[in-house]
């Protein structure tokens, strides 16, 4: 059965693609200027925030930026690095397997040691395969990946379509924060023409609102950007009106 969070990101979906604002709270320098930042990104057109970071989460900083971005009325979404990230307050969690992982734990490990807590929390679970791609940043290294070459897009549609068949809705293409480059706009496209059902998330090294609107017309239903947000927020406008206007 389909939760509040996830029905709200199709709603939104059957309307156009969706703009996901990524915040790493170990990265806020204060909650007033989040506060502020957050009226601006939702004035922008952000649809709901992404909340995490690889390193050095703090819980308390952690709950305390969830607090502060659910002012906006915006559903705010926790994006795990690990268990420090996993608090209450939040609406839902992206329940993340890193399939491409050569480590057991981050499969299923952590998300066994996490059940609990997220059922406890009332956290809606959104089925989530994180699947890393080319560059990886800090989140292949510390998940020990073995990124998808960018050159191998067919390899990224059979994780796509095996995480499907295990009952996963949502695909989160990864490239890692900072990438020099985007996830692949084939990668995207062999991931709908495969599993056209499947919600696909994209993100790492989204810079520009060209690679954006390359990304959406590609198939991808939400673009996330987090490292733009912490370097030119007032960027994020154009890239916002260049997901929207591409609905299809």
């Amino acid at each position: 059965m389909k939760g509040r969070v996830e029905q709200y990101l199709l709603s939104k979906r059957s309307e156009g693609p969706l703009h996901l604002s990524l915040i790493d709270p170990h990265k806020v320098k204060s909650f007033e200027e989040l506060e502020s930042l957050a009226v601006k990104l939702k004035t922008y057109g952000t649809d709901a925030f992404l909340v995490g970071g690889s390193l050095g989460i703090s819980p308390f900083k952690t709950l305390e930026t969830v607090r502060v971005l659910k002012k906006t009325g915006l559903p705010v979404i926790i994006f795990p690095g690990d268990l420090t990230n996993v608090v209450p307050e939040a609406d839902a969690i992206l329940f993340m397997s890193l399939l491409n992982s050569e480590d057991p734990y981050f499969i299923i490990g952590a998300q066994t040691q996490g059940a609990l807590l997220v059922a406890s929390y009332g956290l809606e679970p959104l089925p989530t395969a994180y699947i890393i791609v080319g560059y990886g940043g800090v989140a292949g290294f510390v998940g020990k990946a073995r990124p998808i070459p960018w050159e191998h897009p067919e390899l990224v549609s059979t994780y796509a379509l095996s995480a499907w068949m295990l009952g996963m809705r949502f695909a989160y293409l990864e490239a890692g924060s900072g990438s020099p480059r985007p996830v692949p706009s084939e990668a995207v496209a062999a991931v709908k023409r495969l599993v056209p059902q499947m919600f696909v998330i994209v993100g790492g090294g989204i810079r520009r609102p060209e690679t954006a609107r390359e990304l959406v017309e590609s198939g991808a239903d939400a673009i996330v950007t987090g490292t733009l947000i912490e370097r030119n927020a007032s960027a994020l406008a154009e890239l916002i009106d260049a997901i929207k206007r591409k609905a299809r």
